[in-house]
């Protein structure tokens, strides 16, 4: 049975599952990585999600203010013996929960076009493609997406 944790970018067991996205993320962005790397930094982040099955941190996700009404998802990341078990999904759903609980009407995020799981599952969660914003306008391997939150 998969737990979600509450907590910060102080957590460990977050550092070390963001170790391992910024590993695999190296090798899929490529030349790019370093442009990514710089609008990722986790110090400071005060919401963030770590799954536990079996009190292990199988997966991860955070959000942080990106405006007065908008939080922006970062570090999503599940590791790869769970993927396709939902863990992402509940991740991302928790995420949701905790900004609309902090009166915040819409999640905003970035992901890059090769990757493909993270694409679907934030259409699937109900997000929709948007514009891109903030550092990302111009980004071509960029791809951004919205939710509004109820």
């Amino acid at each position: 049975m998969i737990c979600y944790s509450r907590t910060t970018s102080d957590n460990k067991d977050f550092q070390k599952l963001v170790e391992a996205l910024d590993a695999e993320l190296r090798i899929i962005d490529g030349e790019d990585h370093l442009f990514y790397a710089q609008l990722n930094k986790t110090a400071g982040i005060r919401y963030v999600i770590v799954a536990y099955e079996d009190n292990t941190a199988v997966g991860c996700g955070a959000i942080r203010e990106y405006g007065e009404e908008t939080m922006e998802v970062k570090r999503m990341y599940v590791q790869t013996a769970h993927r396709g078990k939902g863990v992402a999904f509940g991740v991302l759903s928790e995420l949701e929960k905790w900004a609309a609980e902090l009166k915040y009407k819409k999640c905003i995020l970035e992901t890059g076009d090769k990757q493909i799981a993270a694409i679907n599952l934030y259409q699937k969660s109900g997000y929709n493609r948007m514009e891109n914003f903030g550092k990302y306008q111009g980004i071509g391997n960029s791809v951004c997406f919205e939710k509004l939150l109820e």
